[in-house]
């Protein structure tokens, strides 16, 4: 059968609609769309650190250890999922964790250095070993805050000199519960480390106490101080400091109020309530690649190998199959820590501002809230009973040094601390919360301001802003966070009398020497600070609360930028 001319025309047509449609279909299936962009990725890093004994219960041998490592590695490799192993120094002369580790595909995984101080890396730095074990977990011996300046050069010098002798390479990735900046700096300029990692925030758990720092995420940390975050390039070392073990960010906070030590609730997988938990894990998880978040959000799954296989086993067998459904879905990015460091000091001079919220906590429980983190400062805010509770207010200044810069620690205890403003943990007691609560007067009674759940949205690169729809007056209270301020209104048909009451348990020492109106003058640590309000005034009030926030204009704006004091 002949075809005339026109014909021709219409089949090639028909024939290059086909293609181009199959080639569309082709590319809308086989190309998703990312859910999180690099605007505010979501950073997974698994991270499992290696001890070679654990003297602290004889069951658990150095086989034991080894295996849990081997099985580490075996669960990550099954979930096609990358990571970085750190080794303690005497893992580190270990064959078998030579063989196990140096066999993993350099693309994916990463041998990087734990940062406690065993026996054998004392010894061989010529120095003396003061340990009741071959490794003594106390912070004087088990850590390098335990050893002068020099000495710790010399146990670094050691560590990387061996870790080259054995892989070929320096390691770029150093992470300890806590690492001084004396250290972290001498590890940056002759070793060239791209990242670290640190404790998260907790209150006197394993005899080590960090609080009020930039909460979870990562941050550059001062000269002077490696827990506190630097304000200027130059104060800076240029080495993001990681902080570990995914916190939960609703309860961990409270745990053991009026107590000496903190509970822990975190993504770790041995915990009931927890990393073991899969109620737990779902929910983290969900809130974690779900909720808006500013900047970046960031997690570290894994567990160091002395709780062993046993006891880590059911957590990992509920993360790490989740961890890479998330990958697959393009909701999380899982990398190794170093990747990350390279990407965060690709991306920020200094240390950014960014958020991590929770607009529905786990079924049966109404709490919300949002921690914001700035080189400046840190704030939290808890939606609890239908009100507002700021929870927690710490001052970040790289002027502040760390006693452990200079000079090693003697006792077994180490603390560390920013500059507080409001501290709902530490001014508490069981009975008595503390925290700045909203209130206001209606119809001549001092009434808690109630609402509806909260909005959080971003509003810049660095500025957030929430808004709570209010129940008790016609009205929606308004809070814009930024790098440098906090700033508050009421916006309502009919002016109101609103302000916020701080309000602690009796008895706690307070950092608050002066209260000037414009500015409530502070000193802690040896270091004066102030708060200035560039809108709105501070008070005493007669009701027994220690402080009176008061609004100007309807307006409350808070400088935390600036806090140099008297």
């Amino acid at each position: 059968m002949k075809i005339n001319t026109r014909q021709k025309q219409w089949l090639i047509t028909l024939c290059c609609i086909t293609v181009f449609s199959t080639l569309c279909s082709f590319y809308l299936v086989k190309q998703p769309v990312l859910k999180n962009n690099d605007e505010s990725p979501r950073i997974v890093n698994i991270v499992n650190f290696i001890r070679l004994l654990e003297p602290r219960d004889p069951k658990i041998t150095q086989e034991v250890l080894f295996q849990t490592v081997v099985k580490q590695v075996a669960i990550m490799k099954k979930y096609k999922l990358g990571g970085t192993f750190l080794l303690q120094y005497d893992a580190l002369l270990d064959k078998r964790y030579q063989k196990l580790l140096a066999g993993l595909p350099k693309g994916s995984f990463e041998i990087g250095a734990w940062w406690e101080i065993p026996q054998p890396l004392v010894e061989k730095a010529g120095l003396k070993w003061r340990g009741r074990y071959p490794w003594d977990w106390r912070a004087n011996i088990g850590f390098s805050t335990g050893y002068t300046p020099t000495e710790r050069k010399k146990l670094i010098d050691v560590y990387m000199a061996d870790f080259k002798k054995i892989f070929g390479y320096y390691p770029k990735s150093v992470a300890s519960w806590f690492i001084d900046a004396y250290s972290l700096n001498y590890m940056y300029k002759k070793y060239h480390i791209v990242a670290s990692a640190n404790c998260k925030d907790q209150y006197g758990t394993d005899g080590y106490t960090l609080w009020g720092g930039y909460w979870n995420q990562a941050y550059y940390p001062s000269k002077l101080n490696s827990y506190m975050p630097a304000q200027h390039e130059q104060n800076q070392i240029p080495v993001p400091i990681f902080r570990m073990l995914g916190s939960d960010p609703v309860r961990q906070y409270d745990t053991g109020l009026g107590s000496n030590r903190q509970g822990v609730i975190t993504l770790e997988p041995v915990y009931k309530f927890g990393g073991g938990d899969s109620t737990w894990v779902n929910w983290f998880f969900k809130t974690f690649a779900d909720d808006n978040a500013l900047g970046f959000n960031y997690t570290q799954a894994g567990q160091e190998n002395s709780f062993t296989w046993d006891a880590m086993a059911k957590g990992l067998e509920l993360q790490m199959p989740l961890i890479a459904r998330l990958r697959d879905e393009h909701k999380v990015r899982v990398e190794t820590l170093e990747a990350s460091g390279r990407w965060f000091k690709n991306k920020y001079r200094v240390t950014p501002s960014t958020s991590f919220s929770v607009s529905k906590d786990i079924d049966g429980s109404d709490l919300k809230t949002v921690w914001f983190n700035s080189r400046f400062y840190r704030v939290n805010m808890l939606w609890e009973k239908g009100g507002l509770r700021i929870r927690d207010i710490h001052l970040f200044n790289e002027k502040l040094p760390s006693v452990y810069e200079t000079q090693a620690a003697t006792s077994n205890e180490c603390t560390f601390f920013t500059l507080p403003f409001v501290d709902g943990y530490i001014w508490s007691a069981k009975d008595q919360i503390a925290g700045l609560r909203l209130k206001a007067i209606v119809d001549g009674k001092e009434i808690l301001l109630q609402g509806k759940d909260p909005e959080f949205i971003k509003t810049g690169p660095s500025a957030m802003r929430i808004t709570w729809p209010l129940t008790s007056v016609e009205g929606t209270f308004e809070v814009n966070l930024s790098e440098k301020q906090i700033k508050m209104k009421l916006v309502t048909l009919k002016p109101i009398n609103w302000f916020f009451d701080l309000n602690t348990a009796d008895g706690i020492k307070l950092p608050f020497t002066g209260v000037n109106g414009k500015s409530l003058d502070c000193r802690f640590e040896g270091m004066n600070y102030a708060v200035k309000a560039v809108e709105g005034f501070f008070t005493k009030p007669d009701n027994g609360c220690i402080l009176r926030i008061s609004p100007q204009v309807n307006t409350i704006t808070l400088n935390l930028a600036e806090t140099s004091g008297k």
